[in-house]
Parts: C-alpha cells; structure tokens; sequence
C-alpha cells in the first residue's frame, strides 16, 4: 500500500507498526528516515540487542532473500516485537521467500526493505507486495530542479513547527536567498537538509532570518555573484553588473555555466508565458508560473524591458548557448566568451 513519508512517520510516533515496509526510490532521504526512526525506536535498548538485526543484500548467500525471511518468522526472545531490517535489497535477486511470506505474516515481526532505486512492479512479488494492504511502500523519487526552492521553503516551515515547544522565534528566509540556496545545492535533499541545518545553528544569538551574509558566511555563496543577482542585473538592464558577476562564474569551479544558465531558461520561459496571461494579477501570475508571489514584480519589471517578441529570441539564444556548451558548432570558445556573447544578444 502506498504511502507518504508524513503518514507513515505520524504511525509510528504513534507506536503503529505494520508487518511490513518496503522503503524505495532513487532518493533516500524519507526513506533513511524511515529506517532511522524504526530501528531507533520500535524496541527499547535492551530488546534491540536480541530481537533487532540488520542484514544486507550483498552479503545474503545466493543474492536469496530467505534467510531474511526467516529470521522475520523466527519468535522474539524478549516475547514482543522483533525488527528485521534488510539494507542494499536491490541486491537481491531471489524473491521467491518473500512472495510465501507476505502469504501469512509474523504479527510481531516489522520486516523492513531499504531498496535503492525502483523495484520493477510489473514483476508479480513487487505487484503483490503493492497490493498488499498490510505492506507500507514508500517511494521517493529525486526532485526535480523546480523543485527545490519550494522544498527549501517548506522545510523552515516544517522546523519552525517543530520548534514551537521550545518557545524560539520563527526563523524566516529571504525568497531570494531560498532561490540562490536551490541553485547552488542541486536535488540531493540530505546535502540541502544539511546546509539549511548548518545555516540554522550558525546563527548568531538573537538572529531569526537566514539572509545573504548568513549565507555567504556558513555555505560559502557569495552574496553579491550568483544567479539571482545576475537576473537581477538583466531586469533592470544593468550590462556591466551582469558582465561582472557573469565574469566571476567563468572563473570559479562552483558556477558551471551549464548550471546557472538553467534558471535563466526557467525565467524567460516563464516570462514569455506571462506576457500572453489574460490576468496578471498577482495571485493569477504565481499560480499559473508556479512561483512565490514575491517574485510577480520581477516579472513586471522584465516584462517592460523584455517584449513577447524579444523573450522569444533570448529563449533561442539560451538554447544555441546550451548547444555550444556541449559541443554543438563551438570547436573552441570558453565559458567567459560564451557569457559575453550571450549577455550582449540579451540586453541588446
């Protein structure tokens, strides 16, 4: 049965265990949580050093799964619950055992799957093991570049929460420094995770808003070089800051132009939709680009400077720049010329 990551977690704080869980996907951030959670707390510390294992699919004989299985159907000694953990089950290429098993489960058994990447659900245990309604499956797929400044947001939100009992103020972050954060941090959500945390404890006392200088100082990003001040720069039609800061990515090994050209290719291509919006309402705009509300005015703004017309051609320049960068009619040029020569199409 498929779940989501705060459903499940919501169980198990409650000390509802199912029989089964299988953990999946190609990103393994909700399901490392999972398993920590579970093999942290479904036994006290004492029954944990008879009653809970961990096993591991390259190590099983065979690439079989039943020895797993049957230590899943062996009794608890300490008389209640008994946690089997798998790791690595991609490994694994004998399902057989499983199949039986899911037939007449241990109630006192938590059988746990880590799984990484996606089992084939066309093959009949995974179909079976999807269907079974006393089997958790959580899937977690890698988000998607878009993604992540929401993500980001929503994590400050969800820390903020969880923090209510301790009385602290909520912290706040700037939405152009969630932007530059999603830029710079890429879809790996335990490297974001842990950069959001480094910037949350390097607070200094009294500090409640994680802003460029936080930034700059506990992650490294410059606040005055990086993609939002380089969109900011092409808004308001400012050439020699935009050749500035574009100079500054040539040089450093932290900007690829491949990477930073892609959220300039997100925001003239949303440009060019909202030039075409019958309503350009704030809220009408956010919703139909999917952005933040606080970014509406800059589309505004770009929209004066950047006509239907003209956005079209740069979405172009954007494309023939990406071509060239990997190797389609561009023999020689480096990443600053190419730079120069796409800033100047742009703002001219």
């Amino acid at each position: 049965m498929l779940k989501k990551y705060d459903d499940i977690i919501k169980a198990l704080r409650a000390d509802e265990y199912a029989p089964v869980y299988i953990l999946c996907g190609e990103e393994p951030y909700y399901a490392d949580r999972v398993y920590d959670f579970i093999a942290a707390n479904a036994l006290d510390e004492m029954a944990r050093e008879f009653d809970q294992q961990v096993l591991y699919g390259r190590d099983l004989p065979g690439a079989d799964i039943s020895p797993v299985i049957g230590a899943a159907r062996g009794f608890a000694m300490m008389g209640g619950r008994k946690v089997i953990i798998v790791r690595e089950a991609q490994a694994v290429k004998k399902w057989d055992a499983l199949g039986a098993y899911l037939d007449n489960l241990m109630p006192q058994t938590v059988l746990v799957i880590c799984y990484n990447g996606k089992p084939d659900k066309r093959q009949g245990i995974w179909k079976k093991a999807a269907e079974h309604p006393q089997v958790i499956w959580l899937q977690s797929d890698k988000l998607r570049d878009y993604e992540v400044e929401r993500w980001i947001t929503n994590y400050i939100q969800e820390y903020n929460k969880s923090q209510i009992t301790n009385h602290q103020s909520p912290i706040q972050i700037d939405p152009r420094i969630a932007s530059v954060l999603a830029d710079h941090l890429g879809t790996d959500l335990s490297a974001i995770v842990g950069a959001l945390q480094k910037l949350i404890d390097g607070r200094p006392e009294g500090v409640n808003t994680i802003d460029a200088a936080l930034v700059e100082r506990n992650i490294g990003i410059s606040k005055d070089y990086n993609i939002m001040e380089l969109q900011a720069a092409l808004i308001r039609g400012d050439i020699v800051r935009a050749n500035q800061i574009t100079q500054y990515f040539a040089t450093s090994k932290d900007h690829p132009m491949i990477r930073e050209m892609a959220p300039l290719f997100t925001f003239f291509s949303n440009l060019l939709m909202y030039h075409y919006l019958a309503d350009k309402s704030q809220a009408n705009v956010a919703k139909e680009l999917g952005i933040n509300p606080y970014f509406v005015k800059d589309y505004v703004t770009a929209a004066k400077r950047y006509p239907a017309g003209k956005t079209f051609l740069i979405i172009g320049y954007l494309r023939d720049t990406d071509a060239r960068l990997k190797g389609i009619n561009n023999p020689s040029a480096k990443d600053a010329d190419l730079w120069k020569e796409l800033i100047f199409k742009i703002m001219h």
